[in-house]
């Protein structure tokens, strides 16, 4: 594994923005943010219903809650969100103006590699 921390952004868009939404993320948000000098790669999901064996027994877990889209971001150091570059490159193309504002349920987590 080449990185030491995963930073999470998770949230939920209105509906009527989510091809808008989609778009942007994949064509420009991640592109800039993954040009930032310690950003070693990103991946897109989204959340979905989970059925699994627990303790010998089927579970199923509701994702009721939980933002529907989440970007993790491969980083070398906790500080490569706190530079010029990081601040400069969130703030780039159509994401502040035609898609932040309708993005809601927002989530920011930093992770450390442990293992």
């Amino acid at each position: 594994m080449k990185t030491k921390y995963f930073f999470t952004v998770s949230m939920d868009v209105a509906a009527d923005k989510e091809d808008l939404f989609n778009e942007v993320y994949e064509t420009e948000h991640v592109p800039y943010l993954t040009a930032v000098p310690g950003v070693l790669g990103a991946t897109r999901s989204t959340v979905e219903p989970l059925r699994m064996m627990l303790a010998g027994e089927e579970r199923v877990m509701d994702p009721k809650g939980e933002p529907r889209y989440s970007v993790i971001y491969e980083i070398e150091s906790p500080e490569v969100l706190l530079s010029a570059a990081w601040a400069e490159a969130g703030e780039r193309g159509r994401w502040p103006v035609d898609v932040r504002p309708f993005t809601s349920n927002r989530r920011h987590i930093l992770r450390k590699v442990i293992a």
